[in-house]
């Protein structure tokens, strides 16, 4: 379990330790003891620029993330280059990409369990797609997997998603914009070509 973000504060405003000196501000104990009524307020999480709600989760680091990324993506050194288990399972026939998008999902699953951001979640989950809908393609998908290695790129946006949380929620944002505008123009394109085809035709 990672740090909550709530600081206790009384209904004076000061700390709880501050607070119980005040009896305006003290509410009874079921043996009677007087104590601060605390409530949970938004804070600053420090050096990330971030104000999170109370009761959030803090983005922490997941070494269990890092050591399953490498040993999918790049456990296995061939000269300059490294591969991982993730292609190797893609070659079973028939279960191999399901199975190993289910490996990789459990990436995403505990970033998400360790507070980063959704928009960096979004994005993990769109590099898995790409890597299982093209990963699928007999032979071809297989040498995509080799090279695609979406379980470490989706470990740099986990690490980004920590270091620098603003920067990354920019690119992030970014990625998703130049989605749309190339789903848009395709579309464009595509509708362009078929009235064209039509007026040749009719």
């Amino acid at each position: 379990m990672g740090p909550r973000r709530t600081s206790a504060v009384g209904r004076c405003g000061s700390s709880s330790a501050v607070c119980a000196e005040h009896s305006g501000c003290r509410t009874a104990s079921p043996n009677g003891t007087p104590r601060a009524d605390v409530t949970p307020v938004p804070i600053n999480a420090p050096n990330s620029g971030q104000i999170y709600r109370a009761g959030e989760r803090l983005p922490v680091r997941d070494p269990w993330i890092e050591h399953l990324a490498y040993f999918m993506d790049g456990a296995i050194p061939i000269g300059r280059w490294s591969i991982g288990l993730d292609p190797l399972i893609g070659l079973i026939p028939g279960v191999g990409d399901l199975l190993g998008a289910l490996i990789s999902m459990a990436i995403i699953v505990r970033a998400a369990q360790a507070g980063v951001p959704r928009i960096a979640i979004t994005r993990m989950m769109a590099n898995l797609m790409i890597d299982t809908l093209i990963g699928s393609i007999p032979i071809f998908g297989d040498v995509f997997d080799f090279a695609f290695k979406a379980n470490l790129k989706n470990l740099r946006l986990y690490e980004q998603a920590l270091n620098y949380p603003r920067a990354a929620e920019a690119r992030n944002w970014a990625f998703f914009l130049a989605v749309f505008l190339v789903v848009v123009g395709a579309f464009a394109a595509l509708a362009v070509g078929l009235i064209a085809l039509a007026r040749r035709v009719f």
